[in-house]
């Protein structure tokens, strides 16, 4: 049976995908009450999907080449974002991946940073360098004290050195871009280290000993961490050539715990007056395989390399429909947003799908991080951390 095309079924189509749209992006995100903590609330619907993504990025709107008005570009999920507060606008960079694979960062919008947020109209066109990347995921996103805002990021190339018919390793970069308006950037060299290759590298929002500092990742293969793994510490004189000589490891996987596998620094830390709060992620294998958790720490406001509190266990892990998708069983997160009332917006994907927001203050973050036992890294230091409290409160 040949199907008829008018342009009046055209344009009642385009209504109800308009209509449709707007339903989603107007939608409000309520806390969850249920289980609270007193450390985060949780809210009931993700801040972003692919199908907040706009409509003219994936329909071809002319009747004359789409007559059907059927999607011609796909997006396939809006995960890992970056998050900036200026001028009472929560921006997020966002990680926004097509059916083909690829990511790229695109920008969104709210005002209130729970819900409503829109992308704006076009995504970001970050420029390459002499050696083009293949695919960048994971911006962060930094107002550094320098006065530019950095976008740093994961650039992946093919390795040069796969088997002929390999089309599977790769190697990953860190990747160095610089805004003043989101809009338009400057790329900058990517991170060159000699310790690894880096999928997660930081930039650390002041300058420390006049130097720019970095969080880095080292570890050995684009997947297999083998003798690297950790979250790093590197300082650079010269960010538009950045290269890292040494970097000392300041918080370490360790066995049988959240991080075992692996770990990384999320977002750039938030400065506090007890010491900079950190935001993490923490890998260990299971039967199911890898899964990602989130977990904090605090480095000393005199030396950001140094740790002074580290609550054992994690901060964060999936829940219910958070553990389904491309990649099930992970949290990642690299953006937080803290405002002028010291309100904490925690932007954490769950399974490279979607994005979803928690919220919390920085004194309720501090209390959580100086007052929570460590891992004792044994079953029995765990008991006996239960009884202290049990003994505390009975």
């Amino acid at each position: 049976m040949k199907e008829k095309k008018s342009k009046k079924a055209f344009k009642k189509r385009w209504k109800s995908l308009i209509g449709e749209h707007e339903r989603l992006l107007a939608k409000r995100n309520k806390q969850v009450k249920e289980g609270y903590n007193g450390i985060y609330h949780r809210y009931r619907r993700p801040v972003l999907t692919a199908a907040h993504t706009p409509l003219h990025w994936r329909y071809d709107l002319n009747y004359d080449t789409n007559p059907y008005l059927m999607q011609r570009i796909g997006i396939n999920a809006a995960f890992n974002s970056g998050a900036l507060y200026v001028d009472g606008r929560y921006l997020l960079a966002v990680r926004v991946e097509g059916w083909d694979r690829k990511s790229f960062f695109a920008i969104a919008e709210s005002v209130n940073g729970v819900d409503n947020f829109r992308f704006w109209d076009r995504p970001v066109v970050l420029p390459g360098t002499e050696n083009p990347d293949t695919n960048v995921y994971d911006m962060r996103l930094v107002a550094h004290e320098d006065g530019w805002i950095y976008g740093i990021f994961c650039a992946e190339r093919k390795d040069p050195s796969a088997a002929a018919g390999d089309t599977s390793m790769a190697i990953a970069s860190g990747g160095i871009a610089r805004t003043r308006d989101l809009v338009n950037w400057e790329r900058l060299p990517d991170f060159i280290s000699h310790h690894g290759q880096q999928r997660n590298l930081v930039l650390h929002p002041e300058f420390v000993n006049g130097k720019y500092a970095f969080y880095t990742r080292p570890q050995d293969g684009f997947i297999e961490v083998g003798g690297g793994g950790g979250i790093g510490w590197a300082l650079i004189e010269d960010i538009t050539q950045a290269e890292a000589p040494e970097e000392k490891i300041i918080d370490e996987k360790v066995y049988h715990t959240i991080k075992e596998l692996k770990n990384g620094q999320g977002p750039a830390p938030i400065k506090t007056d007890r010491g900079w709060l950190h935001l993490a992620h923490g890998v260990r294998n299971c039967a199911a395989g890898l899964r990602y958790v989130l977990y904090l720490f605090m480095t000393s406001a005199e030396d950001p390399s140094r740790v002074i509190a580290r609550p054992g266990g994690y901060f964060m892990a999936p829940q219910g429909k958070e553990r389904v998708g491309d990649v099930s069983n992970v949290l990642f997160c690299n953006g937080w947003i803290v405002n002028e009332k010291d309100e904490v917006f925690i932007y954490y994907a769950s399974s490279d799908t979607r994005l979803h927001v928690a919220t919390s203050t920085v004194d309720r973050l501090v209390d959580y991080c100086l007052n929570t036992p460590e891992d004792g890294l044994r079953s029995a230091a765990s008991v006996a951390a239960i009884n202290a409290l049990i003994d505390k409160n009975l």
